[in-house]
């Protein structure tokens, strides 16, 4: 079984390769091609990450092929993000019938990709769109998890993990006030911590672990400042 998966990978990885280098030209889009161009842009972006995790479970962070699959989805990316700013630039956020349902997902995945300085352009326009119901309140909380921890900052709402080379695994980005993250997520309608750890990363929730390394968390920036 795991020969098979590794073949069917391989074989999605020679389709994933071949994207098109050529940017876009926002000036002759409209509503119609939009969910096409959004659709292109999920697939080239997030078709090397799926084939990289999976690879990731069978022979671990540090095999090249897994390697080789990073590289494909960072070139994909620098062509993704000029298209997403080309769109948001012009058009400010789109509306779910215009973008299709997709399409924010979409939009928000390739910005959670780019650089802090990309982020935080963007984090305005983001949260005015949720107060216009374009976007759903998850989107922008993964947004704001993300800049705080390339700032070296408590994340909020715990949605991002870290791979530790020293322990060679996975776990949560330390967050503010664990004891309380379930509130904070329940205010805007989000899953519990456990249940959202679970069911996207398959990562158990411990909360006096996480409190323990929120404490060591802290101890350290103290020292560095």
């Amino acid at each position: 079984m795991k020969y098979i998966l590794l073949i069917s990978l391989l074989l999605a990885m020679s389709c994933s390769s071949k994207t098109k280098s050529e940017g876009i030209s926002t000036s002759s889009e409209n509503q119609g091609n939009l969910i096409a161009i959004l659709d292109t842009i999920w697939k080239t972006e997030q078709r090397p990450i799926t084939l990289r995790d999976s690879l990731m479970k069978i022979y671990g962070a540090e095999s090249e092929l897994v390697k080789t699959q990073q590289a494909i989805y960072k070139k994909n990316h620098i062509i993704n993000e000029r298209k997403v700013k080309d769109i948001l630039d012009k058009y400010g956020w789109p509306s779910k019938e215009t973008a299709g349902e997709q399409g924010n997902w979409t939009i928000c995945n390739v910005i959670q990709h780019s650089d802090n300085s990309v982020r935080i352009q963007y984090l305005p326009m983001m949260r005015q769109a949720v107060k216009e119901k374009k976007l759903e309140p998850r989107f922008l909380v993964r947004a704001e998890d993300r800049i705080a921890t390339e700032r070296g900052e408590l994340q909020i709402y715990g949605g991002q993990m870290k791979y530790y080379p020293e322990t060679k695994s996975f776990n949560l980005w330390p967050v503010f006030e664990p004891e309380n993250i379930d509130k904070r997520r329940t205010e805007i309608g989000l899953d519990s911590i456990a249940i959202f750890l679970k069911n996207r990363f398959d990562f158990e929730w411990n909360l006096e672990e996480q409190i323990k390394r929120t404490e060591v968390f802290e101890r350290e920036r103290k020292k560095q400042n």
